[in-house]
C-alpha cells in the first residue's frame, strides 16, 4: 500500500491521532500525561510539525488504549 500524494503518512498519523483522542474525549493535556509527554509535543505530533519515534508511536497508543496500527489507517 502506497500513501496518496495528497496526504503523507505523516499528516495521516496527526489526524488519527487527534480524531481518536477527541473521540475519547481526552484533552491534549491529559494524552500528554497518560504517555509521559509534554503537552507541546502532542501538539506538534497532531499538527504533523515532528517526527515522531516508533517508541513514542507505542506509548500513545497504549494510551489511548488502541492497537499502534489503528494510528496509520486510512
Amino acid at each position: 500500500m502506497t500513501t496518496s500524494k495528497s496526504e503523507s503518512l505523516r499528516s495521516r498519523f496527526a489526524k488519527n491521532l487527534k480524531n481518536l483522542r477527541n473521540s475519547q474525549g481526552i484533552s491534549q493535556e491529559y494524552l500528554a500525561e497518560l504517555a509521559g509527554f509534554h503537552r507541546t509535543y502532542v501538539s506538534q505530533i497532531e499538527r504533523g510539525v515532528g517526527n515522531i519515534s516508533l517508541d513514542n508511536i507505542e506509548k500513545l497508543a497504549i494510551a489511548l488504549s488502541v492497537d499502534p496500527i489503528d494510528l496509520f489507517k486510512q
